[in-house]
């Protein structure tokens, strides 16, 4: 199953068991991006499988820019609420433990945008790759 994640000695608690899991273009397949703000689209291909697997070995936190305290209300919710909402309507909460607007303490990260580090030069050449710089 690849590499085994070990944690800093001093680490906090919940960096040993939680997963923090993004949910636009991870859970949520967001495929015209913030759009009107609302949660609109269908669940990535696969997500309800990963979650439950994923769930039975951690605790899993979503984060999503969506869920940012500064952000508009929509239809007189919170981007918390709208994912809560998705989350529940598409039977997917039962899997997660909270949904946050920061990035929580975890293992690890799964998330549409990251560029995994190992060093500068390599993480350079995976942002050349996609264009970022």
């Amino acid at each position: 199953m690849g590499n085994v994640i070990k944690t800093r000695e001093h680490s906090f608690e919940d960096e040993t068991k939680q997963i923090g899991i993004d949910f636009d273009g991870v859970i949520h397949k967001n495929s015209k991006g913030f759009y009107d703000g609302t949660v609109y689209d269908k669940p990535v291909k696969g997500v309800e499988e990963a979650l439950e697997f994923i769930s039975s070995k951690y605790e899993i936190i979503v984060y999503s820019a969506k869920a940012r305290k500064d952000r508009m209300l929509i239809n007189d919710k919170t981007g918390k609420q709208l994912i809560e909402e998705w989350l529940k309507k598409h039977d997917l909460m039962k899997y997660v433990k909270e949904v946050t607007s920061e990035k929580p303490r975890a293992v690890c990260y799964i998330d549409d945008k990251a560029i995994e580090f190992f060093d500068w030069d390599s993480c350079f050449e995976r942002m050349k790759k996609k264009e970022l710089i």
